[in-house]
């Protein structure tokens, strides 16, 4: 009995030692966002989960980033990403399949300097943390829409724009939507933004899905990486109703 207490305590302790961590930016809202998104499971800070943004943002409704958790290749059940201090913060939950890559780069809006976080979670369900930092003069989230200021918008909407390049073994999808993503923040238009995508092959099986959140910019802009040759479909709806598709 006294065995198992003291491995009960060794594990608890193991666990907490995850949790005390020093955060890589020093965030004050990680607790919240440990709790809430991530259900208080166990997490580390995590070098290998590459999340690359700009130190600053030159235009704030239009800022890449890209999370790589390459390193965990095989074990990603799902990837989340999320701005801290958006007033949207979740950016996509991405469900990688075994012949899509745990990789994926995408353009955001951040309303103020924050800290940006991509939460990788393996098969023996732990959290991997990867951390970043961005400053920006701000207002990205409550800016007017550039798309709706063009005459003609609807006529383009759904318009899928892209390509594949060889990459190695791979191959990487690059593709812009053209879509205003409205998040309900500026000029009383309720939010209508693309939330659900999947990438099929040729028998219409998914290969992975995406769901996507108002903090993605407009016209968004995504790439992924498919392992072999296989024929990739994607599917994408948004909060309307509306289904697009494209192959690629």
């Amino acid at each position: 009995m006294r065995r198992r207490s003291l491995l009960a305590l060794a594990l608890l302790g193991g666990t907490a030692s995850l949790w005390a961590a020093q955060d890589p930016v020093e965030s004050v809202m990680w607790s919240f966002f440990h709790k809430r998104l991530l259900e208080g499971q166990p997490f580390v800070y995590d070098d290998k989960v590459v999340l690359e943004a700009p130190p600053f943002a030159e235009d704030a409704r239009q800022v890449p980033i890209q999370v790589d958790a390459r390193a965990y290749s095989g074990q990603v059940v799902k990837i989340m990403a999320w701005a801290e201090l958006n007033p949207i913060p979740q950016i996509f939950t991405f469900v990688p399949g075994e012949r899509v890559a745990p990789m994926l780069a995408i353009r955001i809006r951040i309303e103020q300097a924050t800290p940006i976080r991509a939460a990788v979670l393996t098969r023996d369900g732990l959290w991997h943390i990867g951390s970043t930092r961005i400053d920006a003069a701000g207002g990205g989230c409550t800016a007017p829409s550039v798309v709706r200021a063009k005459a003609g918008w609807e006529d383009q909407l759904g318009q899928v724009h892209g390509a594949r390049f060889d990459h190695g073994d791979a191959s990487r999808l690059r593709l812009r939507v053209d879509h205003p993503m409205d998040n309900g923040l500026t000029g009383g238009i309720p939010e209508f933004f693309i939330n659900q995508a999947e990438l099929r092959d040729a028998q219409g099986d998914p290969l992975a899905t995406l769901e996507l959140f108002p903090a993605v910019s407009e016209n968004p802009t995504i790439s992924l990486e498919v392992q072999g040759e296989i024929e990739a479909r994607l599917w994408l709806r948004d909060n309307n109703g509306n289904e697009f598709e494209a192959a690629f």
